[in-house]
């Protein structure tokens, strides 16, 4: 194992650590799988539909985690430069991308425990009749890389500020339109002044179209390379950030 990977791997047990060290892990949990578990049971009517379907369980995840993930990314960098510890973090040698990508690890490892917790809902569905398991495998990992993509962007706006209400505002915000981007009321609202190649453009941007494919069970490239996309962008603008702000 090299430097570099050692001291990523330094920075996401420390991240993983303090999770875990306060209330603020569990109680992420619980009201995650609180919340799962009220849309699929009770707003997806799961059993009244009688049907040993998933699709409203994984309709509801972009909603959910547009509000929890910058719950749980706002504290990532607006505490360090809050309390001034980002300039002691990169004094040991620790370059801002080595912190970047530990951090984001440990935060989407955090989310990707979250998501497995869920696994009875699927159980339960597996028991009571013969769902499509490649459909929710797929579902899973549509997911699991939609939660990554938050957690990404949520690292973004906790480098902007230190203030980690406004990280969480701002987070919430770029979420939003990362889900209406692509809906008919945003676009045709557009098309009423937009050139249609700039209509095609925003709507790009969308997560739904990307996560709606892998929830009905088709894993395309194009929809991986997407969600890749949007981490590695978030993330590079998160490094420019804060290059900017310690200057290295």
């Amino acid at each position: 194992m090299n430097e570099s990977t050692s001291h990523v791997l330094a920075i996401a047990k420390r991240e993983w650590r303090a999770y875990f060290d306060s209330p603020v892990a569990y109680v992420f949990i619980i009201i995650f799988l609180m919340l799962a578990g009220f849309f699929t049971f009770s707003l997806a009517q799961f059993f009244e539909a009688g049907q040993a379907s998933l699709n409203g369980f994984f309709t509801w995840h972009p909603w959910l985690y547009m509000i929890l993930v910058p719950a749980v990314a706002m504290r990532l960098w607006a505490e360090e430069r809050r309390s001034g510890t980002i300039e002691l973090l990169f004094t040991v040698s620790v370059t801002p991308l080595q912190a970047l990508l530990g951090k984001f690890a440990a935060a989407w490892l955090f989310m990707l425990l979250a998501l497995t917790l869920t696994l009875p809902v699927p159980m339960t569905a597996a028991y009571l009749g013969s769902p499509d398991m490649g459909s929710i495998v797929s579902g899973y990992i549509g997911s699991g890389l939609l939660a990554g993509a938050y957690v990404a962007a949520g690292m973004f706006t906790s480098a902007l500020t230190r203030n980690q209400v406004i990280s969480f505002i701002l987070a919430v915000v770029i979420g939003l339109f990362l889900i209406l981007a692509g809906y008919p009321p945003v676009t045709d609202l557009l098309a009423r002044w937009a050139p249609m190649w700039l209509v095609d453009g925003v709507a790009s941007f969308s997560f739904m179209p990307h996560y709606e494919a892998l929830q009905r069970g088709v894993i395309d490239l194009r929809d991986l390379v997407y969600f890749a996309s949007v981490m590695v962008f978030m993330l590079f603008a998160t490094q420019v950030v804060l290059k900017n702000k310690v200057g290295r």
